[in-house]
């Protein structure tokens, strides 16, 4: 089976790191773009970063570029998203998914999703 699995989400102040992980099984991961998204509630899903599967080459979103570092381990088919100088901003479900076709932030270009993890970011 096809499947993405999420983990890491906590509750952290202001300021504080955390590390998501994203576990994928039946499919192989360095052959796939990978990408963090997110969604707050009210607002639409954001894609935050993603990787190329071809080049290694990394993409961020404005709002996170410079705190947030994506990265992927294929011997272990993981996926991460090291989260550093965390904002209440940053407060959201993340997901992790994945496609064969060019690196992007729009989620319109992904496959296969995890079913996420919830990041709370407060004092």
């Amino acid at each position: 089976q096809l499947r993405l699995v999420e983990s890491g989400g906590a509750l952290v102040q202001p300021g504080g790191s955390l590390r998501l992980s994203c576990a994928v099984s039946g499919f192989t991961l360095e052959y796939y773009v990978v990408g963090w998204f997110r969604q707050a509630p009210g607002k639409e899903c954001e894609g935050v970063s993603c990787m190329s599967s071809t080049t290694s080459s990394t993409y961020y979103a404005d709002s996170v570029k410079g705190r947030f570092t994506i990265s992927r381990d294929n011997a272990k088919n993981t996926v991460y998203l090291q989260m550093n100088s965390l904002e209440p901003e940053d407060t959201a479900v993340y997901y992790c998914a994945t496609q064969c076709s060019i690196a992007t932030l729009w989620q319109g270009e992904y496959n296969y999703w995890g079913q996420g993890t919830q990041v709370t970011v407060s004092s």
